[in-house]
């Protein structure tokens, strides 16, 4: 393959529980709703005020409202999350390969741009992309496939021939809406809740799975 494309969260580094956590604590903390564990981890994908619609409907908070509930939450999971920042096991590795072996890579995210700085300047990996797309750079989010459409353009490649790192369903069918083969992290779902897929090229636990390493 000529590029390598990675969503962030869950993907390079394994954050989602707290995400997750954070978001429980808005929605039921602060907004007074009753959601479980499981409720919150279906429903928290894509741009934040997405998420706020789907748990509690249109038209509840103000654009205003939404941004300041979304800043809150995003302070909470970088204040929890700082003392555990780390790439997933191999993937230091792996990026110091593609890059000496001249693959190009970049970033396709829902996380906003202050999310994405905090852990390529924290981990000292932002001169790996050669282009990064973040909520902010999307009219649609995920599966939409404009999160990895937009990147692969930006690296001057054609979609077939780019390989997708994701972790979650919806991003592993946008990569599939796309036209591009994904590897899966299994740092958040099962498996099985890739069954509908049929663009997977792999699972894996972590960067340092035999298959990940012999696409370098």
């Amino acid at each position: 393959m000529k590029a390598f494309i990675f969503d962030l969260n869950g993907t390079m580094v394994n954050d989602m529980p707290y995400h997750a956590a954070a978001w429980k604590r808005v929605a039921n903390e602060v907004l007074g709703g009753n959601f479980t564990d499981e409720q919150i981890k279906q429903n928290m994908y894509g741009k934040n005020a997405e998420v706020l619609v789907r748990l509690f409907g249109s038209g509840k908070f103000s654009p205003e409202e939404m941004d300041k509930l979304s800043e809150d939450k995003e302070e909470q999971y970088r204040r929890e999350f700082i003392s555990e920042l780390a790439l997933l096991p191999g993937l230091a590795e792996f990026l110091e390969r593609a890059h000496q072996a001249g693959i190009p890579m970049a970033i396709g995210s829902a996380a906003i741009p202050s999310n994405i700085d905090f852990v390529l300047d924290n981990l000292n990996i932002r001169h790996y992309f050669k282009a990064i797309v973040s909520a902010h750079d999307v009219t649609h989010s995920k599966p939409d496939p404009e999160s990895f459409t937009k990147p692969a353009a930006l690296l001057g490649v054609k979609p077939e021939d780019c390989i997708v790192f994701e972790d979650v369903p919806k991003g592993a069918e946008a990569a599939r809406n796309a036209g591009m083969k994904a590897v899966i992290l299994t740092t958040t779902h099962p498996v099985e809740d890739f069954d509908a897929l049929d663009n997977i090229l792999h699972f894996a636990g972590d960067f340092n799975d035999d298959y990940i390493k012999a696409l370098v």
